[in-house]
């Protein structure tokens, strides 16, 4: 197996990582701004993402800074054609950050509504961004307008709307937010004591249902039998959540992202993203990969610094592992 492929490879594997740990990130904003639960409720639902969501994003910077570093060509193709939606999910990473930075920063009267407000905003921003990414990423899988100098055709806003506004668009912004709800439940289910938890396995329960039975719709309308693997997770979450196994079921959610995730990149490999104008204009590995002292440069350098990242995030994880209480706290009379 030659670098281009093993690069691939952990591109695939940075994108899956953002998406499994920002997923629940996603959902449980969602879930805190949508479900109207109560303020202790919400309160230690936002404590559970808290101290971890940030150091999430570094999967987008690597899968994002590989791509340019490995397969410039595949990474222009994708930014440019898709400008105007990758502007709107950093501004509303933006936004989700504000929200949750400064939802602890007002104490005193209004302190509840002030909360409320930011939850309202940390809901919206991620609804739009889990959405986007959904989107985008079947978008990819389809193939954009490339022309025979690697240019993605169009001009003005319709070139990075109009491949949104598809069915297969649509399919992949509803299935990224059911995926992300049911990640944001099983999270809460697994990080949380007390009444959240035990409403959020329901939640997950349903969710994950309808992952699996939206999955064999479209795999039918599609044709697509290998969209049909996704159910397996998705009932594998359903029946673990079902039968309290907490970890299982988060692993079954996980597994659904995974798969999303490797399917939308890997569909048409060693394609990387195919152009719906002429195959023969489509962005290939060979075609897009760097020199052989620029692939060897990148890969001595990710060598070490991959895994420290790895290390850290594993260790940020073990520090913050104990379940949060959502118990509403009696204030002395």
């Amino acid at each position: 197996m030659d670098l281009p492929v093993i690069w691939f490879g952990v591109i695939v594997v940075a994108w899956v990582l953002f998406f499994v740990l920002e997923g629940f990130d996603f959902g449980v904003g969602m879930i805190v701004g949508l479900a109207r639960r109560p303020l202790p409720e919400r309160d230690a639902a936002v404590r559970t993402i808290a101290p971890t969501w940030d150091g999430n994003e570094v999967w987008l910077v690597a899968a994002i800074g590989l791509m340019f570093a490995i397969f410039p060509e595949w990474y222009a193709a994708m930014l440019s054609g898709l400008y105007l939606p990758m502007v709107l999910i950093l501004l509303g990473l933006a936004a989700r950050g504000v929200a949750l930075e400064f939802r602890g920063k007002y104490h005193g009267e209004g302190e509840e509504r002030w909360k409320q407000r930011c939850d309202q905003v940390m809901a919206a921003s991620s609804l739009l961004v889990v959405a986007l990414w959904g989107a985008s990423f079947a978008v990819l899988a389809e193939g954009l307008a490339i022309n025979a100098d690697g240019e993605v055709m169009g001009s003005g806003w319709s070139r990075s709307l109009s491949p949104l506004l598809t069915w297969p668009a649509a399919a992949g912004a509803a299935g990224a937010v059911a995926m992300a709800v049911l990640m944001g439940a099983l999270f809460l289910s697994l990080r949380t004591t007390g009444p959240l938890r035990q409403w959020s396995r329901p939640l997950a329960i349903r969710t994950a249902g309808v992952l699996a039975a939206g999955a064999l719709v479209v795999s039918a309308l599609t044709g697509q039998v290998v969209i049909v693997l996704i159910t397996l997770p998705a009932l594998l979450a359903m029946l673990a959540a079902y039968f309290r196994r907490e970890g299982l079921a988060f692993a079954g959610g996980a597994l659904i992202i995974a798969l999303a995730t490797t399917l939308a990149l890997a569909w048409h490999a060693p394609t990387l993203l195919p152009s719906t104008l002429d195959p023969a204009w489509s962005v290939t590995m060979e075609k897009a990969v760097v020199s052989d002292f620029a692939i060897e440069l990148v890969s001595w350098a990710g060598l070490f610094i991959l895994p420290a990242v790895f290390a850290y995030q594993a260790f940020s994880y073990w520090i913050f592992r104990r379940r949060i209480s959502s118990d509403r706290v009696a204030t002395p009379a």
